[in-house]
């Protein structure tokens, strides 16, 4: 495979080498584009707050009745695009807009990387429960070959599948000339981002471009016989650009008419559409009930832990902070006990999915650690500065 190329992380994602932690929650300055204020608190926080005391819901639920009022179809057909995967979050978006607004939706699928047995018992489960569905799977050689290719240049595996599920439910709804899509959540200001976005119901076609369809994949990215035409699929073509533009396709964000709480989220799946948590946790957090679709998720976590020194359970741990589940002492204690846990799992799946050895597997972790983050003593690598540790 050749030599592997140590990242610059503080250059890449705009880093501060002094870290620092959320006075709140348990986040840090090194997750892109969150923003602290003078008190020494993150934007993410900031918005929690925005959530509970500055926004009128029944007023955001009027909002989503006249907008569906304004979508809804008259004899059945189509009326809204729902990008899902039998998660909680998806189904309680498409079963909400049904049930709630006499919406007709059609969902949208991008497969997992590597199906899980309860992410496949959730899709059926959701389907079963009164919903079309339409699944696209992509060509099996060149998804592994991205994902590779992403893994080595991007510091994320993950990054074949995020972009196929953005094209795909545009694509469907061109084809179907559905001019409306509803997201979840509004991640940018729900998990860390400027505060300017707050009030934002959706995308403006300028920033939905700028966003999503963008120099999606680097040009290196052809040394792994990766052709132009092979990434016609993860990205939308002028013409389908045109077409949004044309057909006034708009994305909505569910978050900015519904309180978006993930943990209650789940209790809505459960009860209406058949949804079921993992057994047990999920490897590096705490929690049961989220990411259970791909046998790859974890390592799109562990990387994040891996360049920016917080992984799955910080995420986890800081959103239940802000929606009042847990304490910020408990959230730190969480974090120590579970963050940054290897996915063993399926670890040996994802080599074979990479075609990849133990040692390159090692060399390519190891170019993406952060040097201000990370130190290495006693013949392993540990934290600088971790949330248990800060001052």
């Amino acid at each position: 495979m050749g030599q592997i190329e140590k990242k610059s992380i503080k250059d890449i994602y705009k880093l501060s080498s002094n870290i620092k932690f959320c006075k709140s929650c348990v986040i840090s300055n090194q997750r892109p584009r969150i923003l602290f204020d003078k008190d020494g608190v993150c934007s993410a926080c900031r918005f929690a707050e925005h959530k509970r005391k500055g926004i009128d819901w029944n007023e955001r639920q009027n909002e989503l009745s006249l907008l569906c009022d304004q979508h809804r179809s008259k004899d059945g057909d189509y009326d809204v695009i729902v990008p899902g995967s039998g998660g909680k979050d998806s189904n309680y978006v498409a079963h909400f807009l049904k049930e709630k607004h006499n919406m007709h939706p059609l969902v949208v699928t991008w497969a997992p990387h590597i199906y899980t047995e309860i992410g496949k018992q959730n899709l059926t489960s959701f389907v079963d429960s009164g919903f079309d569905n339409i699944l696209i799977t992509p060509n099996g050689i060149i998804h592994r070959k991205l994902t590779k290719a992403a893994f080595i240049e991007m510091g994320d595996p993950f990054q074949p599948f995020i972009f196929g599920q953005y094209s795909a439910p545009f694509r469907v709804a061109i084809q179907y000339k559905i001019p409306l899509v509803f997201y979840g959540e509004d991640g940018e200001v729900e998990y860390g981002g400027a505060m300017e976005n707050a009030d934002r119901a959706s995308l403006s076609y300028e920033d939905f471009i700028s966003n999503r369809f963008s120099s999606v994949f680097p040009s290196s990215f052809e040394k792994y016989g990766i052709k132009k035409k092979d990434l016609e699929k993860y990205e939308l073509s002028s013409n389908e650009l045109s077409e949004i533009k044309k057909l006034k396709i708009e994305q909505h964000f569910f978050s900015y008419y519904r309180k978006w709480i993930p943990q209650e989220n789940y209790y809505y799946s459960v009860e209406n559409t058949g949804f079921e948590a993992n057994p047990v946790r999920n490897e590096g957090t705490f929690s049961k009930y989220a990411s259970l679709d791909d046998k790859l998720d974890g390592f799109h976590f562990y990387l994040a832990y891996i360049k920016f020194g917080h992984g799955r359970c910080q995420s986890d741990a800081a959103h239940e902070i802000r929606d009042g589940h847990i304490t910020r002492e408990e959230g730190v204690a969480l974090v120590k006990k579970y963050d940054g846990e290897f996915p063993k799992k399926y670890y040996q799946e994802f080599l074979d999915y990479c075609s990849i050895s133990e040692q390159e597997f090692n060399e390519i972790i190891d170019s993406w650690r952060g040097e201000h983050i990370w130190k290495y003593k006693n013949s392993k690598w540990i934290l600088k500065h971790p949330v248990w540790l800060d001052k």
